[in-house]
């Protein structure tokens, strides 16, 4: 097997032995799997080559990226693991269309530049743009922190090229914006984990780059002030907050932990903590005056002056400079070294109504102190869409009682319409899941789509399905 893999890719791009240590191991540190071997082609038609390989041999095979998924989807035992570190290339930017054409393995910081080289943005961001690639968030259909203006992944993505397990190849590269012409393959793909194909090129949308940015700390007592201030900025502005984000003062004083050089966001300490950003486009709203002052930013603070006058909000600092905005950014992107301050940690990435977030925490929080007294979280979220990180740090040390822990949070999630899953994918951990959550139709026809499209089962098996024992 491993000569057939060479002859394809060259001896020198594909490692085995020690050298698959890192592909052995998920970010967590704590889900394990011994590939086979890691290969790392460099064209389309090299990963179309291994995958009918694959498929003539039923060996698994699994597409990574960065390798920064949080949900165990990036390892597999006895896989043919592919890297595309190789296709990495933004083919082009085309400015005129808005669009950008790279390779599944193009860095989400590097198009983020050649984007902005063109006085235009990509505008998915979170935490591992710089190391997450192509392949791996349009895989996850990943989300951040620009959902709320620009929409998840999915709705960034005009085309793209895959490699199906036959090892053909289908090219779906066009950009269109209209394109009515049968199923939609692409948004079948997208999101599939790897499950059904591998993504090999995109055609990206890109936007306009914001002219300026208005970025402020709001701190207030509670939550239920939190969606009329949105909805208020969201009106006047014509729908350009780009983030609204929730820290609680718990996360504040974690976030303190992680270096003495950290700071609070305000000089006294608020239970709720909010980042909201605004990105200006219309001359008007980003030109200084003759005082220097931005319009947008001027806005934004006066009309936080008027919460403040009304007792709406009980502080708030607006960013002057991009450091002071860099700073409050670096706090709520902590998210993920703040969950590591605990060896142990269950991890949900849930979704709730925006109206019902807080009435999530309050029930959650109460929840857990019932089923594992003592145990302590640290709470994020996308409080413009909804999308709530409730990382437990478990007094339980057994898989047993963390699986109660999780069970009991999806209750209150389902029980308030909401979702299991929001932006991180299901992989191996949210497996149980599915399986108790999920639609059982739903489920049937995605088993039915995954036996059609890879018959033998060899795409990232494993993964996103729960076997239909569970």
């Amino acid at each position: 097997m491993i000569d057939r893999i060479a002859d394809i890719v060259g001896a020198k791009n594909v490692l085995t032995g020690p050298d698959l240590a890192p592909y052995s191991v998920d970010i967590s540190g704590m889900r394990r799997a011994v590939p086979l071997a890691v290969a790392r082609p460099a064209s389309t038609q090299e990963v179309s080559d291994l995958v009918r390989l694959a498929n003539e041999l039923r060996l698994p095979v699994l597409p990574v990226g960065g390798r920064t998924g949080l949900t165990g989807g990036g390892v597999g035992e006895g896989a043919l693991i592919l890297s595309f570190d190789r296709m990495n290339a933004i083919r082009a930017i085309r400015p005129e269309a808005r669009v950008a054409e790279v390779e599944a393995g193009a860095i989400l910081s590097d198009i983020h530049d050649a984007a902005e080289a063109h006085d235009l943005v990509f505008p998915l961001t979170f935490g591992a743009r710089g190391s997450a690639r192509v392949g791996g968030f349009l895989g996850t259909n990943a989300g951040g922190s620009n959902v709320l203006r620009y929409g998840n992944t999915r709705d960034l993505v005009l085309g793209i090229e895959a490699v199906l397990p036959t090892g053909e190849i289908v090219d779906l590269m066009s950009g269109l914006h209209k394109n009515n012409s049968g199923y939609d393959l692409r948004h079948l793909l997208i999101g599939s984990e790897g499950t059904l194909g591998v993504i090999t090129a995109a055609t990206l949308k890109l936007m306009p780059k914001p002219g300026a940015y208005a970025t402020a700390m709001v701190g207030m007592k509670s939550m239920s002030d939190a969606l009329p201030l949105l909805n208020e900025v969201q009106k006047a502005t014509g729908g350009l907050v780009e983030a609204f984000e929730y820290m609680p003062d718990s996360y504040v004083g974690n976030y303190l932990q992680l270096s003495p050089s950290h700071r609070l966001p305000f000089e006294d300490r608020h239970p709720v903590n909010i980042l909201i950003e605004i990105g200006a486009l219309a001359p008007r709203d980003c030109i200084p005056g003759d005082d220097g002052a931005i319009p947008v930013v001027s806005y934004l603070e006066d009309l936080l002056g008027r919460y403040l006058e009304n007792g709406l909000i009980d502080d708030a600092v607006v960013a002057r400079t991009e450091a002071q905005r860099r700073e409050m950014w670096a706090r709520r992107e902590a998210a993920s070294e703040i969950a590591g301050l605990q060896p142990v940690r269950v991890t949900n990435d849930v979704a709730v109504p925006l109206d019902l977030v807080e009435t999530f925490l309050t029930r959650a929080d109460a929840t857990l102190q019932r089923v594992d007294p003592g145990a302590t979280t640290s709470v994020v979220a996308h409080l413009g869409d909804g999308n709530v990180h409730y990382t437990v740090w478990p007094v339980t040390t057994t898989e047993a009682g963390k699986d109660a822990i999780v069970e009991a949070i999806e209750d209150i999630v389902i029980d308030l319409g909401g979702s299991f899953s929001a932006e991180h994918g299901i992989g191996t951990i949210k497996l149980g899941s599915m399986a108790r959550r999920k639609d059982p139709a739903a489920l049937s026809a995605m088993r039915a789509i995954k036996r059609a499209l890879d018959p033998n089962g060899i795409m990232n098996p494993g993964k996103l399905l729960p076997p239909s024992n569970l």
